[in-house]
Formats: C-alpha cells, sequence, structure tokens
C-alpha cells in the first residue's frame, strides 16, 4: 500500500523557519521525482519545488526562491523542504507528491500525500 507521510507543519511567526518531512512507502523512493506543492485557500494548488529521482537537481517557484530548499535522502526514504524567512502568503497546506513516469511498456502512477498545514502569522 503506497503512503506518503508529511509532517512538520504547524505555526510559525513571519520570518521563521520551518522543516517538512515526507516519509513515502510502498514504491521505490528513489525511482521518483519528487516535487511539493501547496494549496491556499480559496487558491488553487500550486508547485512550490521540485527534485529529480537522483536528487541531483532541483527547480523551485519564484515565489520561494532563495527562501525554500527541497532536498531528499534516498537512503532513508525521506523527502524535505526546508522553508525559511516564511511569511504569511506561505500560509497553506503543503503537499508531498511523487511524479508519475514511463519507461519503455510501462508507466507508474502519481502519488499525494495527505498534506500537511502550514500558518504563518505577522
Amino acid at each position: 500500500q503506497v503512503q506518503l507521510v508529511e509532517s512538520g507543519g504547524g505555526w510559525a511567526q513571519a520570518g521563521r523557519s520551518l522543516r517538512l518531512s515526507c516519509k513515502p512507502s510502498g514504491f521505490t523512493f528513489d525511482d521518483y521525482a519528487m516535487n511539493w506543492y501547496r494549496q491556499a485557500p480559496g487558491k488553487e494548488r500550486e508547485l512550490v519545488a521540485s527534485i529529480t529521482a537522483a536528487g541531483d537537481s532541483t527547480t523551485y517557484a519564484d515565489f520561494v526562491k532563495g527562501r525554500f530548499t527541497i532536498t531528499r535522502d534516498n537512503g532513508e526514504n525521506t523527502l524535505y523542504l526546508q522553508m525559511n524567512n516564511l511569511t504569511p502568503e506561505d500560509t497553506a497546506v503543503y503537499y508531498c507528491h511523487a511524479d508519475s513516469y514511463c519507461e519503455p511498456g510501462v508507466c507508474y502512477s502519481e502519488y499525494w500525500g495527505p498534506g500537511t498545514q502550514v500558518t504563518v502569522s505577522s
């Protein structure tokens, strides 16, 4: 059974930091590129950061560049999102996501975690 369990969310004051973790199980973690998404109330879900399966390349949304860092530890089957200099606009539910991908003759599904709430107060 596939599970992605996020942790590390909570409340923080503006300017402070939080670190999110995602611990997947039920699939081969280091075969998948991984992402963090977020969804604020009344807004669409948006991509925050991505990392390749090997962890050798990352990309970020402009609104988090220079503040957030995505990393992964394939030995520990864990994905992280270090969030620094938080602002109230970062308040959202944050989701861990495993990208779908295809190899010759077979495709593998995407997976989503249930999300973890991050609330930033001014």
